[in-house]
């Protein structure tokens, strides 16, 4: 009898499974319990025993209502992180991109700026990552202070080159965007270092001969970028959206706040609710958003 070979597709499938296994293991083994105690914590008054362990008192969704209605600052919290969010994940996203694509091409002391654009994720761990923000904070300071010096010194005035942009047609809201972003470049940086690799590992793997033959039908530097390179990673998009979205929700105040309920205040049912109504609102906008761009994903067979 003939045995049934497998398609490329199937191939693929099963390579995919593989890789995700572990992961798949580690979620179902550690995480899944986590989440269903933050469910009945959430739902729960949790009162922790003098004698060690804790016991749960079943109050539905008091601890839901309280944070969205009663807490003082909870609401607002929620809102700028989402803002945050939502704001700088485009920017990150792009810049990582042009970022990789510089990468990518050749140049004198290539390794070493790779490795310069790498150091955020090794720097980014206890001690090292406070002492990297200190630097920050004081870098910042200089900065403005630099910058007042030159207004008062020179006669440089900011406001007049903010306001050469909005003359020229810029809205308001896109200068305040840029001038938002490139005030909180550092952190910016910091956060595309990931985002840089997955990008440069996916133009890497484009087939050169697709460029050489955009380059033969005599398409532009401008033309081959967007029929060529950005379909191409365009599956790679999707990954580094949702891995910034839930990068910069991990870094948020929100998170912060959730745990100074439950560690500072000990008010372990309070701390779960507020985790889960901000886990539910991060999903709902990673689902609506990879519905989104996963309609203009190129998939490239």
């Amino acid at each position: 009898m003939n045995k049934k070979r497998m398609t490329l597709r199937q191939k693929r499938a099963i390579t995919g499974l593989i890789f995700i296994l572990p992961w798949f293991i580690g979620f179902v083994v550690y995480y899944v319990r986590s989440l269903i105690l933050t469910i009945q914590f959430s739902l729960s008054n949790v009162k922790i025993a003098e004698t060690g362990g804790y016991t749960t008192t079943f109050i539905g969704l008091r601890n839901f209502k309280f944070a969205l209605l009663e807490h003082a600052t909870f609401n607002q919290i929620l809102v700028d992180s989402l803002w945050e969010i939502l704001v700088d994940v485009p920017f990150i996203v792009f810049f990582s991109l042009f970022i990789a694509i510089m990468l990518n091409s050749k140049f004198k002391g290539r390794a070493l700026v790779r490795a310069i654009f790498f150091l955020p994720i090794l720097l980014g761990s206890g001690a090292i990552l406070e002492a990297l923000q200190l630097a920050t904070e004081n870098i910042q300071g200089g900065a403005a202070s630099t910058v007042a010096e030159l207004a008062t010194s020179s006669g440089v005035n900011m406001e007049y080159f903010l306001n050469i942009f909005i003359e020229i047609g810029l809205p308001l809201s896109f200068v305040e965007y840029i001038t938002g972003l490139v005030a909180r470049i550092y952190e910016i940086v910091r956060a595309s270092s990931v985002q840089i690799i997955i990008f440069l590992a996916s133009l890497q793997s484009v087939p050169p001969s697709m460029y050489e033959v955009a380059k033969i039908e005599g398409a532009t530097t401008y033309e081959i970028f967007w029929k060529v390179t950005f379909p191409m990673v365009s599956p790679l998009i999707l990954t580094n959206v949702v891995y910034t979205i839930i990068d910069s929700f991990i870094n948020s105040e929100v998170v912060t706040t959730a745990y100074e309920v439950a560690f500072t205040q000990y008010n372990y049912g309070l701390s779960s609710a507020m985790s889960m109504l901000s886990t539910i609102i991060i999903s709902l906008i990673l689902i609506i958003v990879g519905a989104l761009i996963t309609r203009k994903t190129f998939y490239y067979n």
